[in-house]
């Protein structure tokens, strides 16, 4: 493999963001020189100053012109779509309650929330939370997990991945071996979590589990330092969690996806060389790059696959891994299913707002 094939293949390795509801110069070169294999959307790229029709009409231009510069039929098209505070889109898409409020119907939810993200030509969402909340102090998980207990954590998280499973989209469990019991937030720090590898076993790895057993195709990591465990690098970078644990122990088959590398936690370990080789070495298939976090920066997604070519180059990162990560995830693209952004008709959505409503009130 030429060195500039080996800089295009990094693109079936990554996912990123773009600046906008249109593409700008920046978006293009990397669209166009990376060819990445998947997008994730965020509030910026959709029109909050319109109606209905009219943001949905700029997005789905969006969404094409991703795919005349990446040149990919086939590709992620991502977000992030819990519920609560984690919503990125616009009216009249429905707001769904926190993860914890949906355990009652979170098969329902999922489905009408599949409905609804596959009318904006998304076929990946960042969900289910397979966290626990076991920590009232904690600022960046708490009610998006479904429960406080490892048990109904699971049984719910496992009924919503279904949910989205049977109305074709493709759902990831996040965020392994587990969130639910930090006190700092990954965007802002790292956290460290004392726990030892039986503690995870008896709480933490059991919605992950049920979720492995029940067929979920991606999990994301976490970046958490667990001492007990990998006392070096946290989970995103770890092979003793992601190889060790999650593909042995758990059997875990299918795509490792990191966290967001420009999070706080992880961001300044990927302006040292040699993390990128690391970062796959451990086991992650493929790596988030948002360009939506104040660590963000055009520059460093090359300084990226700068150094993912340096690392095949020099024998650090062997071809051989990532020609295994690429085949997983293929065939997570070829579940993938393509679709075009449509409006939803106006009783679906009346009907999605009073579940939502239900869920809210405990109903």
């Amino acid at each position: 493999m030429s060195s500039s094939e080996k800089f295009h293949s990094f693109g079936n390795n990554i996912i990123v963001g773009v600046s906008g509801t249109v593409l700008n110069d920046q978006d293009k070169r990397i669209l166009s020189k990376l060819k990445p294999v998947g997008i994730i959307f965020f509030a910026k790229n959709f029109r909050q100053d319109t109606h209905y029709e009219d943001w949905l009409e700029t997005f789905k231009q969006l969404t094409e012109q991703i795919r005349e510069y990446t040149e990919r039929e086939s590709m992620l098209m991502t977000i992030d779509h819990e519920g609560g505070r984690v919503v990125r889109t616009p009216s009249p898409i429905t707001r769904f309650p926190y993860a914890f409020l949906q355990s009652k119907a979170a098969t329902k939810i999922a489905k009408a929330t599949a409905l609804e993200l596959k009318s904006l030509g998304i076929n990946l969402s960042w969900a289910p939370v397979a966290d626990i909340f076991s920590n009232p102090n904690n600022p960046i998980i708490g009610p998006r997990a479904f429960n406080t207990t490892p048990e109904t954590a699971a049984k719910s998280a496992r009924e919503y991945f279904i949910g989205l499973k049977e109305s074709g989209i493709i759902a990831c469990a996040k965020h392994f071996p587990g969130h639910g019991d930090t006190s700092t937030d990954s965007h802002l720090e790292l956290p460290v979590l004392n726990l030892s590898l039986e503690q995870l076993r008896n709480r933490e790895l059991i919605p992950f589990q049920a979720l492995i057993e029940a067929g979920i195709p991606t999990i994301m990591t976490a970046h958490i330092l667990f001492p007990q465990i990998d006392k070096d690098v946290p989970a995103t970078l770890s092979q003793n969690i992601l190889r060790k644990i999650l593909r042995e122990e758990l059997g875990f088959g299918g795509v490792i996806v990191s966290d967001d590398l420009d999070m706080n936690a992880v961001s300044g370990m990927y302006k040292n060389s040699g993390t990128v080789a690391q970062t796959f070495n451990a086991g992650c298939d493929l790596l988030i790059i948002s360009g939506n976090l104040p660590a963000s920066s055009p520059e460093k997604i090359y300084d990226v696959a700068e150094d993912f070519v340096t690392s095949l180059e020099n024998g650090s990162l062997n071809e051989s891994v990532i020609a295994a990560a690429k085949t997983r995830i293929d065939k997570l693209l070829a579940i993938a299913l393509q679709y075009t952004p449509n409006i939803l008709d106006r009783n679906t959505l009346l009907q999605h707002a009073e579940l939502a409503i239900s869920c809210a009130y405990g109903g």
